[in-house]
């Protein structure tokens, strides 16, 4: 009906094979004789090692089902609370518990696959017996070295130098026995395969219990579940050794004890995660007093120099919002400091002439250089700050659809006066846009902004063209890879600009000093560099062209959008 390996008379005409069988018959009367042939050459102990039973198909296979249910979902659970671990290692390898626990729950799910209903010979019924037995062995061999030094990681210092070194020689010993010997040698050594895992065990719930004593975290949980797991481990050797009719309860009081393990090595895991938050409060409010520190620094500047007073509450808002760029901080005071230096080292040598009396009547004089620089210093700070801002994304915009023309138009009327009060002609061309109504060109803009780069241009314009002369503003429509541009041109009749440096116009701090302009119209160096960040901030770009001997021209390129907005 039924075999399970090969019986023989003599060992050579033996196949061992471990396996649970559920047959199904039908008798055909009230007498049932059942023949089992049974040899064993290869095992201590051979033959029918479970009692048979007798019933109902349908009962013994719900049964035998819940069993193997049983199992697989103790089984499962190891192996993924095994696997699981072992990739906390490898994320994490200065802490050692999670290897050791890993390896310990995941040889045991294995070894729960040999054991009981013997789904391994389930899954592959060619499994080696021989394999399967030597395999069970060695983990039960290993595991208390396993769980001396898992242990160990957990509460250090409790495991002794020697039961560390005893331990690995005799565990070492008998994993070489079994490696090298059949099983029908090392098989009779499993009394003191337990006597040793117990010994183990013992040893670490004495541990346990002085762990307990001085209160360490998770110490009593491990103490308990610690003599859960002895308890079935203890009765599985009995019952090996038909000693217990109880058999199999190893599974399940490692799994008690996987749960509990499991849970005091998430309790480790998010003390350590409370303590890593905890640091990064503290560098965080420690990085604040270093930060209210410097503010303070700053406040006392400010206040010891007057005439920088402006240019300090720029510079102290800039720095509460550019804490996480000491490189932008860093390089907004190496420009203050290199365009001021000239203008206050200036500044103070007519101060100590006024004072010493050097040339008393020329004080007036003087002062009134001293108070035009004052001005322009304040307008260069203000200035400085401000690019500050832009080249650091710290400036916010409001962007909405706005038509070019319309735009175009404000702008003309409102600076019109102002460029013909400095004798020059000022014009604007559209040409016949406006007339086109449909496909009037849209840009997103922040009107305030692009306003003022449109007027540092204009104004740069003003600096450098003599009376008389034409600042004019135009608008064209260009089409680049299927995206339409709105250009907005100004124009100048002035002296020019040198081609080889109408790239470094945009620079910051950059002058050029052009011959025929008077001193009185030097700028900062800083309205087309300020200039070029709000182009950018919309999208578009800036360039100039100029042949170096008459007049310049700024072109201004912004993407347009759908045709909407005001």
């Amino acid at each position: 009906m039924a075999e399970v390996g090969v019986v023989g008379q003599d060992k050579s005409g033996v196949t061992p094979h471990l396996e649970t069988k559920l047959v199904f018959f039908q008798p055909e009367n009230d007498t049932v004789e059942l023949v089992m042939q049974v040899a064993n050459f290869h095992h201590k102990r051979g033959g029918i090692t479970k009692y048979i039973e007798l019933g109902g198909s349908d009962v013994l296979t719900v049964r035998t089902n819940l069993k193997i249910a049983a199992e697989m979902f103790i089984t499962a659970s190891l192996l993924v609370i095994g696997v699981y671990h072992l990739l906390l290692f490898i994320l994490r390898r200065k802490d050692r518990a999670p290897l050791y626990f890993g390896l310990f729950t995941l040889l045991f799910g294995i070894r729960s696959l040999l054991v009981g209903e013997l789904m391994i010979t389930q899954i592959w019924p060619a499994f080696p017996w021989g394999l399967q037995f030597k395999i069970e062995y060695l983990i039960l061999c290993s595991s208390g070295y396993i769980i001396t030094m898992y242990f160990d990681s957990i509460f250090p210092n409790y495991v002794s130098r020697w039961f560390h070194l005893g331990t690995r020689i005799v565990t070492s010993a008998f994993c070489i026995v079994i490696v090298v010997t059949p099983a029908i040698i090392y098989t009779k050594m499993l009394l003191m395969i337990g006597v040793m895992v117990v010994l183990h065990m013992v040893y670490l719930m004495v541990g346990l219990v002085q762990a307990a004593v001085w209160r360490m975290e998770g110490a009593l949980i491990f103490l308990l579940v610690s003599m859960v797991a002895l308890v079935t481990v203890i009765n599985d050797f009995l019952y090996y050794n038909e000693w217990s009719r109880i058999g199999n309860t190893s599974p399940l009081g490692l799994l008690v004890f996987t749960i509990a393990q499991m849970m005091l090595l998430s309790s480790r895991f998010t003390r350590a995660a409370s303590n890593e938050e905890r640091i990064a409060r503290e560098l965080q409010d420690a990085n604040n007093k270093l930060t209210e520190m410097n503010m303070n620094l700053e406040r006392t500047v400010q206040e010891r120099t007057q005439a920088l007073s402006a240019a300090h509450d720029d510079l102290r808002t800039s720095y509460d919002r550019l804490l996480h760029s000491e490189q932008g901080r860093k390089k907004l005071l190496a420009y203050i400091t290199h365009d001021l230096r000239m203008p206050l080292s200036s500044m103070l040598g007519y101060v100590e002439a006024v004072q010493d009396r050097v040339k008393p009547e020329r004080n007036e004089q003087y002062l009134k250089y001293i108070r035009d620089n004052t001005i322009r210093i304040n307008r260069m700070i203000e200035e400085l700050s401000f690019l500050s801002h832009l080249e650091t994304g710290q400036v916010s915009y409001r962007m909405e659809p706005v038509h070019v023309v319309h735009f175009l138009r404000r702008f003309f009327e409102q600076y019109e006066l102002v460029v013909r009060d400095a004798g020059l002609d000022f014009m604007l061309d559209i040409g016949d846009a406006e007339d086109q109504r449909p496909n009037l060109p849209v840009v997103e803009m922040d009107g305030q902004r692009l306003e003022q780069a449109l007027f540092n241009l204009v104004s740069n314009a003003m600096k450098f063209t003599s009376r008389g002369g034409l600042v004019r503003i135009a608008l064209a429509v260009d089409e680049v890879n299927h995206t339409r541009y709105a250009t907005i041109s100004v124009q100048d009749s002035g002296t020019g600009i040198p081609p080889d440096q109408l790239e470094q116009i945009f620079d910051r701090n950059y002058k050029y000093d052009q011959p025929g302009v008077e001193k009185g119209v030097e700028g900062s160096g800083l309205g087309l560099a300020i200039c070029r960040e709000i182009v950018k901030a919309h999208g578009g770009t800036v360039r100039a062209e100029s042949d170096g001997k008459m007049g310049s021209i700024f072109y201004v390129s912004l993407p347009c959008i759908i045709n909407e907005g005001r």
